[in-house]
């Protein structure tokens, strides 16, 4: 482990809830859903160090099918969690989503691993696991964003074009919006943390721009896919104005 990088103790650690929990109560307060909020923040703790502990094991294995298992994963969860905001047509779009997620998320990591790092062996777990869920987890998020916003355009009476376009631009504005912002308001997550490990700050920004450019593709492929997907198979004509896909 790099020198620079700082262990953080437990006791030190649960001082980063004290926002998180602020945040609780204000919804309680507020008469909001404090209990959901405050189930997503310790399913999170739980989650991310029962994943901790797993990826140690996942990085001293060598082999493939560890891997591929936890991909397997990764990509079901998210094509499933990318349609809850339209559950009722979960069903019927589970399809979609995942073939919007497997181009939009699948074949970009695939170029970023095999392309860009180009990593040997190609499984190695320390790149591929966390890659792969920046990819799948951005894919997932845009289906969902496109999905919501797409029905809502549609049972608000925007003609099919239209409501499409509006949705894939939904969609995108997290993601566009961080592209504008990065290196003026904030050093992203990746960056930071790199540097924070004791990384050069000009090999951080490489991978950085990696990411973004990797997210943003992710992005926009994954929503575009689905929305696609959507019009071609409910029967509507999806070359009614110029300019469609």
């Amino acid at each position: 482990m790099n020198d620079h990088t700082l262990a953080i103790p437990l006791d030190q650690l649960a001082l980063a809830f004290l926002p998180a929990l602020a945040v609780v109560a204000i919804l309680w307060r507020w008469s909001l859903d404090a209990r959901n909020a405050l189930y997503a923040l310790a399913r999170m703790g739980v989650q991310l160090l029962v994943i901790g502990y797993f990826l140690v094991y996942l990085f001293t294995a060598e082999a493939s099918l560890p891997v591929l298992s936890v991909l397997t994963v990764m990509f079901v969860a998210a094509g499933w969690i990318s349609l809850g905001p339209v559950r009722a047509r979960r069903g019927a779009l589970l399809r979609r989503a995942y073939l919007a997620i497997a181009l939009g998320g699948g074949c970009t990591l695939a170029l970023i691993t095999f392309g860009v790092l180009r990593v040997e062996p190609w499984y190695e777990p320390r790149f591929v696991i966390p890659l792969a869920g920046m990819c799948f987890s951005t894919s997932m998020n845009r289906v969902s964003l496109a999905a919501e916003r797409f029905y809502a355009e549609l049972d608000a009476g925007r003609p099919t074009r239209e409501a499409r376009g509006i949705a894939l631009r939904t969609s995108l504005i997290p993601v566009v919006n961080s592209m504008f912002a990065v290196g003026l308001v904030a050093l992203p997550g990746m960056m930071t943390g790199q540097i924070l490990a004791g990384v050069s700050p000009l090999i951080a920004t490489r991978y950085q721009i990696m990411v973004m450019c990797m997210l943003f593709g992710a992005s926009g492929l994954a929503a575009a896919t689905f929305l696609t997907l959507v019009i071609r198979d409910e029967g509507a004509d999806p070359s009614e104005a110029p300019g469609a896909i």
